[in-house]
């Protein structure tokens, strides 16, 4: 075997100069950064290329491990014997084939302990990091903890990573995940010990699928000091009876965020029952036959959603938040689309023929063609051997729909004559319904956007969009005709005046956006009056906000006073300099009178708070406790549906406690491993 020359940390660095005791000053290949340490001791070189430089460390750490069993690190370089990349190709030494078929190393033993290739010590950081891996995967999939005690998954571990020792199922589950999430807890704690404010999301899910099945979520959205939104879970708690107010008021003692929270988004229907997503009915078949058995069984449930027991429910959430509850604009306006669409008998069979036509063009016609179609985010194509439908989401699968009605006549030449093909009726009243709804899909995109499920990014919505939401939405319903489906035009009305129209009376919305510096007061049809009645909630919370700045203060020291000259200035060499004069505070009207007469500006709303709050402090305290109140949904309710899909009979189930932990740590993926 060729020799294989010394591989060191240095290599990777300049050393410009050597000192006595073997100290060193090197600079950095890549940034050039000044790192000093002894050339026995090499952790801080290690440590600032697994920081600063991920690809260079890999590469550092692949060539240990070629030193380590001997093969050549040239081999890592070279061209695989097909011509593809080298990354890919086997090192020298290697020889495929084997028991069933899989690749093994010399001295190896295919897929059992591994012969004559030595293991990693179980603090190798390779061990490590592997190990990591495999638990990120388990939380970010939601899969069975289980899965590591598989055979092919271990075979498949050997296969890649011969001197990797799987860890067992115990060990994950009673130690690397408790870690993590005790890991999780203790950063989120510190985190809101100096949030500036901060609200709550209350969820509450049962599973289908199993009726004694259900968790609570609480969610809190802050600010920190930075100024910077951010979103954490605080628990996830199986349900116990009637004990979700009481299980509320345990996590937030546990968090110290006990009379903290500025509002608590809770919708009381959520507490009944499971809340199926919105969809377009008959368009997505599979889902429609379960929706058609519970509203065979539920004949009410499936017009009002489940709200039979909505009065008492609301009645302890009353009681138990009392003023602080908020209902989530987002399920709100989900549940006006829904009312609207479930009132016209006509469009169920419009919609299922849609669907139909929809899946058998994307059995026959080349994904290749149906891209040209069917193109933006959210476009599953259904069809080609998968068994998953569009997506549930209505938003989605009317972007589907629209698509597919612009592109009737093209796709009907695609997959040649049958017949699958949409009449001129059918047309008519589905675009009629695309037009209908397509403000309402604007206004769910502005408030859920595309990253609704994305537990790795911090995209925060405030309650501030809603209100010119609503109004928009009411301006288009006045406005707009469907000869095709009136009772369509009817529903939707009906629903977004009991539903949305109160939005628009509420103080609490009426300051948000005011304070929103792209609309302040723009949005107003009586400037006068919106104006006293922001002066009047401003007053109230203003009021709190400094008895809570002066407790923040005595409680935590601010930053140090800025230093003063220490030349004195003589009184009569610098008589004839003026005084200057003494600033005097503004007071709340004379704060909101400049800030209304500012133009308003694209700014995000923080960011101009955050450069504002100097000239405005008292509007400011108002606006980083107003703007904390999401106006979508949180994503633990996205990871219930997940679960929800996952806990089918046909796929197995979790252990509750086990679930319990992968939800936590799901929700919470960004803050250990982004």
């Amino acid at each position: 075997m060729a020799s294989v020359s010394k591989v060191s940390i240095l290599d990777y660095f300049h050393i410009v100069f050597e000192g006595e005791n073997g100290k060193i000053e090197s600079n950095c290949k890549a940034c050039g950064t000044r790192i000093q340490a002894k050339r026995s001791v090499t952790s801080n070189f290690v440590t600032h290329l697994k920081r600063k430089h991920q690809a260079m460390y890999d590469d550092f750490v692949k060539r240990k491990d070629m030193k380590r069993e001997g093969y050549p690190s040239a081999a890592v370089h070279t061209l695989a014997p097909n011509g593809g990349n080298g990354r890919y190709a086997l090192p020298m030494g290697a020889r495929v084939g084997g028991a069933g078929g899989l690749g093994t190393l010399d001295g190896g033993a295919g897929g059992g302990g591994g012969g004559g290739v030595s293991k990693f010590d179980k603090h190798d950081p390779r061990q490590v990091m592997i190990s990591e891996a495999i638990a990120k995967m388990i939380v970010h999939d939601l899969q069975p903890v289980s899965m590591v005690e598989n055979c092919g998954f271990r075979v498949l571990l050997q296969f890649l990573e011969p001197r990797y020792t799987p860890d067992p199922q115990y060990y994950i589950q009673n130690q690397l995940l408790p870690a993590y999430t005790y890991q999780a807890q203790l950063t989120i704690r510190q985190a809101l010990a100096s949030a500036h404010a901060l609200s709550l999301s209350l969820d509450v899910w049962r599973a289908s699928s199993a009726a004694t099945l259900g968790y609570l979520g609480v969610t809190c959205h802050f600010l920190s000091l930075e100024w910077q939104m951010r979103s954490a879970l605080l628990a996830c708690l199986p349900l116990t009876g009637n004990r979700v107010l009481s299980d509320f008021d345990e996590v937030c003692h546990s968090h110290g965020v006990s009379g903290r929270a500025f509002r608590v988004v809770a919708d009381p229907l959520l507490a009944t029952t499971t809340v199926k997503p919105c969809c377009l009915p008959g368009f997505c078949q599979e889902e429609d036959d379960e929706d058609d058995a519970e509203s065979r069984n539920h004949p009410e449930g499936s017009v009002r959603n489940g709200h039979g027991g909505e009065e008492a429910w609301e009645d302890s959430w009353e009681r138990g938040l009392g003023v602080c509850r908020v209902d989530c604009f987002s399920r709100s306006l989900s549940l006006c689309v829904r009312e609207g669409l479930h009132s016209c008998t006509q469009l169920a069979s419009a919609l299922a023929k849609a669907g139909r036509f929809y899946s058998y063009i994307t059995t026959l016609v080349p994904p290749e063609k149906l891209s040209q179609v069917f193109e933006g985010p959210g476009m599953v194509i259904w069809g080609q051997g998968s068994a998953s439908p569009p997506s549930r989401d209505w938003a989605a699968q009317l972007k589907v729909l629209r698509q597919l009605l612009e592109s009737v006549d093209v796709l009907e030449e695609m997959s040649g004559p049958g017949e699958m093909v949409l009449g001129v009726p059918e047309t008519a009243l589905l675009r009629e319904l695309a037009d209908t709804l397509e403000p309402f899909m604007e206004a769910w995109d502005m408030v859920c956007g595309e990253g609704q499920a994305d537990t790795q990014t911090d995209r925060h919505v405030s309650i501030s969009l809603a209100l010119p939401c609503v109004l928009g939405l009411r301006k288009h319903l006045s406005e707009t005709s469907t000869p095709h489906c009136p009772s369509l035009m009817a529903s939707l009305s009906q629903a977004a005046e009991r539903r949305l129209a109160p939005i628009l009376e509420d103080p609490l919305y009426i300051t948000a956006t005011t304070l929103d510096p792209q609309f302040k007061l723009t949005w107003s049809s009586d400037p006068e009056w919106h104006r006293q009645v922001l002066l009047e909630e401003l007053s109230k919370y203003s009021t709190d906000s400094n008895a809570e700045r002066l407790v923040h203060s005595r409680a935590s020291p601010g930053p140090p006073p800025s230093p003063v000259s220490s030349l004195a200035r003589p009184c009569k060499l610098f008589s004839f300099i003026k005084q200057r004069p003494m600033m005097q505070a503004k007071s709340l009207e004379q704060e909101l009178a400049i800030y209304l007469r500012e133009e308003p500006t694209d700014e995000e709303a923080l960011h101009y708070w955050r450069r504002k709050a100097i000239d405005f402090p008292l509007l400011a305290q108002v606006a980083k406790r107003a703007l904390t109140i999401p106006a979508c949904s949180t994503v633990v309710e996205s990871i219930f549906s997940k679960a929800e899909r996952c806990l089918r009979p046909e796929r197995g189930r979790f252990l509750p406690k086990n679930l319990e932990t992968l939800i936590y740590l799901k929700a919470n993926y960004r803050l250990l491993w982004t």
